[in-house]
């Protein structure tokens, strides 16, 4: 999820006003004092917010949470296993702690604000977590995006440059690739533990002290807002990746085209790849169109120093959607991705789809690995060497009885006066079933 760097957005920090109430040198954490307009426009937000952020929001991040912890478990079976499906999982598991996380930063502080319940937790277990809670989402988001990047690349060599997928699509270089971007990730982010801090202030509604969240003084340096907030934002997070994106989705999206124009040229292998490659091009473009506001809002708050906050509220329910949107493409796209699905929680009704259509669809009746597969075509070549030792078997057989019959031949001698004439031994019907039940059967 791309969080925009503008964190009197996304916490709804309010300024401090000095509090008049003699009893307490506490300050109020809004303004005690607002005008018609403003409260208008307040309450208009609260509801806005309330649509975007408390109910799709929390809707749609429930889902995803769900839908990657599927793809997780699927992804994981023996008979997933590939470099591709490493990082898909790895992907999985960051969009679920980013989608975690916007519940918590997002989703759960605007039921509050809008209907008043879950007091307790916007005043007390809020400002404990938020801290360290908006630092590990941008890790996440940094993490999501560095790897949607590392996929691409791989279905690229895999496609344009398949002599050197093998020896570089390796489930050793995954992992490789996976901790590289988590250790990157985390430093880049370091400095976001600092950004925030927790206040103590009067509560204009109930008189009472409570604790909020507020920038801190570093959030607040405006040196720091401008390098690295927001053109190293800017830079790290879209420019460079948005444009290798860019360049090697085009050029998969060639290699796919001309590929489908050649199809009935293509191996077995070759066309699982360009179906695979075709599955992840639509992840790679949901992922962009997903965050196209979030890029915006950046680029009017650095180039314009505008901040809109319902396009900020907007970009982050579309990264949400794009964090738990995977599974969905994984399951209209992935053929073998759906047939495990149905298997392992659908048993019963993939059972009655399958004989309706002649067991087909069944995954115990396929051979076939069609999606994010490592094994290659090893079936159709077990099937070739059982055939040939099949073949080797038929010729023994026949061998033995050529040989058989030939040594009972009668002789071109005279009979003897005792011989009841030519004798030339035939199996018996038994005996020459039961060789070719042996040759078609044991194998």
């Amino acid at each position: 999820m791309n969080f925009v760097p503008d964190i009197n957005t996304n916490f709804s920090l309010d300024t401090i006003s000095t509090s008049t109430n003699n009893d307490t040198r506490l300050e109020y954490c809004e303004p005690p004092n607002k005008t018609e307009e403003e409260k208008e426009l307040e309450k208009n937000n609260i509801l806005f917010n309330f649509i975007i952020y408390g109910i799709l929001l929390n809707v749609i991040g429930v889902f995803g949470i769900f839908g990657n912890i599927i793809s997780m478990i699927i992804l994981s079976r023996p008979q997933m296993k590939s470099s591709i499906n490493y990082l898909l999982i790895g992907l999985a598991r960051c969009d679920t702690v980013l989608i975690i996380t916007s519940i918590l930063l997002f989703g759960l502080p605007s039921i509050y604000t809008a209907t008043g319940y879950l007091f307790q937790y916007n005043f007390k277990v809020y400002p404990m977590i938020a801290p360290f809670l908006f630092p590990i989402a941008m890790i996440s988001q940094t993490v999501s995006v560095y790897l949607t990047l590392i996929v691409t690349l791989e279905r690229f060599v895999a496609v344009c440059h398949p002599l050197q997928a093998r020896s570089l699509c390796t489930c050793g270089r995954a992992r490789l690739y996976v901790i590289v971007v988590i250790v990157f990730s985390v430093l880049y982010n370091m400095t976001r533990f600092w950004e925030v801090m927790i206040v103590e202030c009067m509560h204009v509604e109930i008189k009472r002290p409570v604790k909020r969240v507020f920038p801190s003084p570093l959030r607040n340096n405006r040196v720091y807002i401008n390098v690295y907030i927001h053109w190293m934002y800017l830079i790290f997070m879209y420019f460079i990746p948005f444009g290798f994106l860019a360049v090697l989705n085009t050029a998969i999206y060639r290699q796919v085209r001309r590929a489908n124009q050649e199809r009935q040229r293509l191996s077995r292998l070759q066309k699982k790849e360009i179906g695979l490659a075709t599955m992840l091009l639509c992840v790679v473009v949901v992922f962009l169109l997903c965050n196209l506001l979030a890029l915006v809002s950046n680029c009017l708050e650095a180039f314009r120093n505008i901040t809109i906050d319902f396009l900020v509220e907007l970009g982050n329910l579309m990264i949400t959607v794009n964090s738990s949107v995977n599974f969905v493409i994984y399951v209209i796209f992935g053929e073998k991705f759906k047939r495990l699905f149905f298997k392992l929680f659908f048993p019963h009704g993939l059972r009655l789809c399958g004989n309706a259509f002649g067991g087909r669809d069944s995954p115990e009746h396929t051979h076939e690995d069609s999606f994010m597969s490592c094994n290659g075509d090893r079936s159709h070549s077990i099937r070739q060497h059982l055939h040939r030792i099949n073949n080797s078997y038929n010729k023994t057989v026949r061998k033995k009885n050529s040989h058989y019959h030939i040594r009972n031949m009668p002789s071109t001698r005279a009979p003897r006066a005792s011989s009841p004439g030519p004798c030339v031994y035939y199996p018996t019907r038994e005996r020459r079933e039961s060789w070719e039940q042996t040759s078609t059967t044991n194998f």
